[in-house]
């Protein structure tokens, strides 16, 4: 049991007085109810309430994906273009969302977010050698020999050893379909360029099991992932 001022404090609705206040003043419900007293506890498991007339469940944790539009960063603090934290509700700010790793500002496609510090951890974790999956558009045709180069490995400035894809394929003329385990920086970017040819556009279509095209979300927009979905982002 909790309290309902932790509750809402506990989704990021604000402080404790804050929250305390937003009771008192008949915005929050419980049960389609409106609920005066802020001192009541309830069980969270499957809890739904009302802030403002909108409908929330209880998560002790965030597990959300997005599909990441570009010149959106990955940052809670961005330089030059918005953060992506403006694709979601305030109060996941409050809960200290962040993007589990980073995609640049022009690269597109799946994202995971979580205030979860453990999970970010582990998923950020070059150690578990999740496969990630990105679809590029290059500059110059791909070729048999730039496919051949990329499955091979090609040397990057600062890296001790050349970097290969797990696996690379042409998709047509102008695009490729390459999957990564090392998750370094800018690294398709990088090995595409060490390879003789460029980037012109990079989506990120699956991490581990987990795919874009199964989410079906459109650009910008976001949901909450379940337990099934999580699953599918364990290496195999």
């Amino acid at each position: 049991m909790m309290t309902l001022d932790k509750i809402l404090q506990s989704q990021g609705f604000g402080s404790r007085k804050g929250c305390r206040a937003l009771v008192s003043g008949g915005f929050v419900q419980v049960g389609g109810q409106g609920a005066p007293d802020y001192t009541r506890g309830y069980d969270t498991a499957g809890l739904e309430f009302g802030v403002n007339g909108e409908t929330w469940l209880y998560r002790e944790k965030l597990y959300l994906a997005l599909n990441k539009p570009g010149d959106i960063e990955c940052s809670r603090k961005p330089s030059h273009h918005p953060s992506v934290l403006t694709l979601f509700p305030e109060q996941f700010a409050e809960r200290n969302l962040q993007p589990v790793g980073r995609l640049d500002h022009d690269t597109t496609g799946l994202l995971l977010l979580s205030d979860d510090g453990a999970f970010i951890h582990a998923q950020s974790s070059p150690r578990r050698h999740v496969p990630k999956v990105y679809r590029a558009t290059t500059a110059r045709p791909v070729t048999a020999e730039l496919v051949a180069a990329l499955k091979a490995g090609v040397q990057l400035v600062d890296e001790p050893a050349p970097l290969q894809a797990v696996t690379c394929e042409a998709l047509d003329e102008w695009r490729l379909e390459i999957v990564l385990e090392q998750g370094k920086y800018h690294q398709v970017k990088r090995m595409l360029a060490a390879a003789g040819n460029h980037c012109a556009a990079l989506e990120r279509i699956a991490i581990g099991r987990l795919r874009l095209d199964d989410l079906r979300l459109p650009p910008g927009k976001w949901t909450f992932l379940d337990e099934s979905q999580l699953a599918l982002l364990a290496a195999d």
